[in-house]
């Protein structure tokens, strides 16, 4: 029996609701965002903005400062999220009125103020430690709202179009030209209903949702070309012919493969079910780029399977996913990357989780009096749990890397006398071998991937 609980939790998870203890005080040693709405009217829309005034306190670390007590500068602030919108700790997103630098960030307008997760703080990095194509940054700060103080946050980029950002062309609204349709897209593979959506059969088990955030006011050219995009891009992922290449025809391959690790790395569920981004610029052969990441959490469990196969079992939704690992070509980009990442890359995570999450302590502790959290949950703990994890799903996937049944023969022979890991027609790795020979003769009836090529043992 698998017994799952999270990590952490993060924009749509934790929706309980604490008794809230107001008598928490900042703990003076993180920057202090001080945020004014105006006539102190609460925030209680996710969709309108209110305007609001804020300034940055560095609290004797090396940052910036911005605005003072007596010269704020203006933004607008208003909510965001989903479950998480329902917990008293609630997550906002913030405009400011001039693009600005905060902490060391690129200049932007738009950030988001994320309730802390030991699962953000990894995922991200992983981002980064991936070469991603872009992966949002974000600093530690303590925030005081009209005077009250509510805690721990991350200030985040948030996932834009934006030459310090998805920097990719950005086609206009309304755009009817068809030779400027197709790029400059920026969209999410999404598990709510919201605007800006559309949703269109996947395959005969479940529909895909879109949601396209720039533009965001289509014309009917540009909504037609989105719908036939993704028709097109569905029934070449669902193709029965699994060494077709027509899918890579529309889809980055290393891209996904990149997107797929971290998602296994971290044992996330929502991987390809929510919080799935795809970007696209306007390029000669140009196509769909995986992520950015966001939003990532972390089961603690014994991983016994991919992660998205766990999903379909608890009620997600485990988008292309399924089709694509049938795919030679991706998992071929898999081994390629791995390869290049682990164990010299990857292994960086552990001092980046605590590099940055062992000098909260202070911060949560306050947080989780504010919240009347528990407070045994110490950075320590925080840091150590999601290690552990870490390491359990990089040693886990790096015994069970995906082999296509539909693997080329190519060039194996050469191979035969060398150690051979055999899988069973699902990709999942079953044990090595001194070579093929012994393989062979110690198998049990069935049929096997050895050395990249299906073979029936009767």
């Amino acid at each position: 029996m698998v017994i799952l609980f999270y990590v952490s939790c993060t924009d749509d998870m934790c929706a309980t609701e604490p008794p809230v203890s107001p008598a928490a005080s900042i703990s003076e040693t993180l920057p202090v965002i001080y945020i004014e709405t105006e006539n102190r009217q609460p925030i209680v829309s996710k969709e309108e903005y209110i305007n609001a005034t804020y300034w940055l306190d560095p609290m004797g670390k090396d940052v910036e400062p911005l605005g003072s007590a007596t010269d704020p500068l203006q933004m607008q602030i208003r909510g965001r999220g989903h479950s998480s919108w329902k917990s008293p700790k609630k997550p906002y997103k913030i405009k400011l009125a001039k693009k600005t630098a905060i902490m060391g960030m690129p200049k932007n307008k738009h950030w988001a103020l994320l309730k802390p997760s030991e699962g953000t703080v990894a995922g991200l990095q992983l981002g980064k430690l991936m070469d991603m194509a872009w992966t949002p940054s974000f600093r530690p700060v303590e925030v005081v709202l009209n005077g009250d103080y509510i805690g721990l946050y991350f200030l985040t980029e948030t996932i834009r179009i934006d030459e310090n950002r998805v920097n990719i062309h950005e086609q206009q609204e309304q755009e009817t030209n068809p030779d400027l349709i197709k790029g400059g897209w920026l969209v999410e593979v999404d598990n709510y209903h919201d605007e800006c959506q559309i949703t269109i059969p996947e395959c005969s088990r479940w529909n895909l949702t879109l949601r396209y955030h720039s533009p965001e006011n289509l014309s009917t050219p540009q909504l037609q070309w989105l719908t036939n995009e993704f028709k097109s891009i569905n029934s070449a992922i669902y193709s029965s012919d699994k060494t077709s290449t027509e899918w890579e025809e529309y889809i980055d391959v290393e891209s996904m493969a990149r997107f797929f690790i971290i998602q296994e790395v971290m044992d996330n569920p929502d991987g390809f079910h929510g919080s799935f981004y795809l970007h696209k610029d306007l390029a000669e052969n140009a196509r769909w780029v995986a992520g950015p990441i966001w939003d990532l959490v972390c089961y603690n469990r014994e991983k016994t399977d991919y992660t998205f196969r766990m999903k379909v079992h608890y009620g997600f939704t485990p988008h292309w996913i399924g089709e694509i690992i049938q795919y030679d070509s991706f998992c071929k980009a898999v081994e390629k990357i791995w390869n290049e990442v682990n164990p010299t890359r990857l292994t960086e995570i552990y001092s980046c989780i605590d590099e940055i999450v062992l000098p909260l302590e202070a911060a949560w502790q306050n947080d989780c009096a504010r919240w009347n959290d528990d407070s045994a949950q110490t950075a320590q703990l925080r840091a150590d749990r999601i290690k552990t994890a870490l390491h359990r799903n990089i040693e886990w996937f790096g015994k069970h890397l995906p082999v296509s049944r539909y693997a080329s023969c190519a060039d194996i022979d050469a191979d035969r006398d060398l150690p051979v890991r055999v899988f069973n027609l699902q990709g999942i790795y079953i044990r090595e071998y001194p070579d093929e020979k012994e393989a062979l003769s110690n198998l049990e009836k069935g049929t096997y991937i050895v050395n990249h090529r299906k073979v029936q043992i009767k």
